[in-house]
């Protein structure tokens, strides 16, 4: 699991696009499908894009509104994820444009004009292999800030010692971890969640703010369990909005949020330098339980399940 983890710096320099034309009229909307680690690259390109709509479905649940004007974007690692397979056979009826990014599977034969990314990660371990091409088709991001997000990253592979000591906190108190992000961060604030789930083997929370102002709130200072919970807030910086929310609900709620500050200059290096800071955070909790973090039996025996 280490060396997926020093992989992203390198899935970052990825440099394949999608084979579409962004400009050209061709579709007036996207609607990406996946499942887990893969379906989170929909919602974060849903969060971080707003040029045209962008819909992000984890489900196999296919919207009436299908037809010859969308991209419809099938995102699985392995390429044999059920629910992306069914969905986009239902979407080339309605007349839908296919692609799909994966590693090979089903959905790497050339009826789905598939983009193929390098094999053999963990597909929670793949997500730059999967976001980078949806960014590097359709976003404006320079070279230089593709370089300041995989130096960022690798700075974080040769020193992740504060994130060692907050992990071994996390395990002596044997509490459960809430993750609040804000816009474009909401996203990330899960991916944090899925890998504690994934990677810890424990069960996490994510929010956001401003919608957990109106409804988690009420419950931070009272719930059940509460010194059994660990606080975290992606730290806002200079957004006054989201930072001032955090304050008040800090001081309402009798509440001490663990700042995390995404760093970089570039939007990119901020999403990126926070995914990396859960990953490693998830990987060593494992280490703390003893636990080892790449295996998901019981996702496997689901799998297995529902395929005989």
């Amino acid at each position: 699991m280490i060396d997926e983890l020093k992989s992203l710096a390198d899935q970052i320099r990825f440099k394949q696009k999608l084979n579409v034309f962004p400009n050209n009229n061709e579709f007036d909307q996207i609607l990406m499908f996946g499942m887990g680690a893969s379906g989170l690259v929909g919602n974060i390109f849903q969060e971080i894009y707003s040029d045209m709509p962008v819909i992000s479905i984890n489900d196999r649940t296919v919207p009436n509104f299908v037809n010859s004007s969308t991209l419809v974007i099938g995102i699985s690692y392995s390429g044999n994820t059920v629910e992306t397979i069914d969905a986009l056979a239902e979407c080339r009826r309605n007349g839908a444009n296919i692609r799909t990014i994966t590693s090979g599977g089903i959905l790497g034969g050339k009826e789905y004009n598939p983009l193929i990314v390098p094999s053999g990660l963990q597909p929670r371990s793949s997500l730059g292999y999967l976001l980078i091409p949806m960014v590097r088709t359709f976003m404006s991001f320079g070279n230089s800030d593709y370089e300041e997000t995989s130096e960022l990253l690798t700075r974080m592979d040769n020193n992740s010692s504060e994130i060692k000591k907050m992990a071994a906190a996390l395990n002596e108190s044997r509490s459960i971890p809430f993750i609040y992000g804000y816009w474009p961060f909401r996203s990330v604030a899960y991916r944090w969640k899925t890998q504690f789930n994934e990677n810890s083997k424990c069960l996490a929370y994510s929010g956001y703010v401003p919608e957990m102002a109106h409804n988690d709130i009420v419950a931070l200072k009272r719930t059940f369990q509460r010194d059994k919970i660990s606080f975290i807030a992606f730290d806002p910086g200079d957004n006054k909005f989201v930072s001032e929310r955090i304050k008040a609900i800090s001081e309402i709620t009798d509440t001490d949020f663990t700042l995390i500050r995404p760093r970089g200059k570039s939007l990119l290096a901020k999403l990126f330098y926070l995914i990396h800071f859960g990953d490693y955070l998830s990987y060593y909790l494992a280490l703390e339980r003893g636990i080892d973090p790449v295996e998901v039996n019981e996702i496997t025996e689901l799998k297995r399940r529902m395929n005989d």
